[in-house]
This record gives C-alpha cells, sequence and structure tokens, in this order.
C-alpha cells in the first residue's frame, strides 16, 4: 500500500496466502493473496471487478498464519474475522490492494511472534 501515507501503530507480518472474503459467509467466497497482517487489520490483494471490496464495506475474512511454535514450518493456524473496508487501491499491476481493520484485534502481535520465534530459533520453551 502507500507508505507515505502510513499511519500504522504495529509492525506487521508480510506474509503470502490466500485469504477468503465475503458480506455473507453462507454465500459464495471470494479469494484474495494475503500482503501483510496485524492484530488490528489485514491487508491483501484481488483482482478487481464485481469481487473486489469497496471502502466502509463490511466484510467475513478466513486466513491463515504460521503457527509459531514447534518443529513444523508449515503449521498454520486459521483465522476468522470480521471488519470494515478502510482502503481499496489499483495498483501498478492492476490489482486491488485492500486493507481492512478488524472488528475485534487478534490476540497476538503476528510480526512481533515471529521476529522473537526467529531470535530464538523457534525452539518451544526459550
Amino acid at each position: 500500500m502507500d507508505d507515505h501515507n502510513e499511519r500504522r501503530q504495529e509492525k506487521r507480518l508480510g506474509y503470502q496466502w490466500p485469504v477468503w472474503f465475503s458480506e455473507d459467509f453462507t454465500e459464495t467466497l471470494s479469494q484474495g493473496l494475503m500482503i501483510d497482517v496485524s492484530s488490528g487489520g489485514i491487508g491483501f490483494s484481488c483482482e478487481p471487478g464485481k469481487e473486489c471490496p469497496r471502502e466502509g464495506q463490511h466484510l467475513t475474512v478466513r486466513f491463515s498464519i504460521p503457527r509459531f511454535e514447534g518443529d513444523d514450518p508449515t503449521a498454520t493456524v486459521s483465522i476468522t474475522r470480521t471488519g470494515e473496508v478502510r482502503r481499496v487501491e489499483r495498483t501498478a499491476a492492476g490489482v486491488c490492494a485492500v486493507g481492512i481493520e478488524f472488528d475485534t484485534p487478534l490476540g497476538l502481535r503476528p510480526a512481533e511472534v515471529s521476529s522473537l520465534n526467529a531470535m530464538c530459533g523457534n525452539r518451544p520453551g526459550v
């Protein structure tokens, strides 16, 4: 997204993984690609068109982040959150970059947990 208007108060975890979103999770889901995530929100890209969210829209988002524990580097935990679309920007690549603020923050700060595990060698109990 646009760095010159940076208002983030928390470092974000950059992570490319599928994101599923919809106004109503009982209806057809749209897919995007996560850009980054923090305890307060998520950024993802999606194809432009009718599937692209609009600012102010309230969505449910399902995504996964690394588990950050144990010896399996591919382990993830799935998270579902509701939130409001705060930003939609068209990128140079022609996709929509979407920023959502969660209604209820995550119980952890993904970038901080990731950094701590990297410093400790990702060993439980260290």
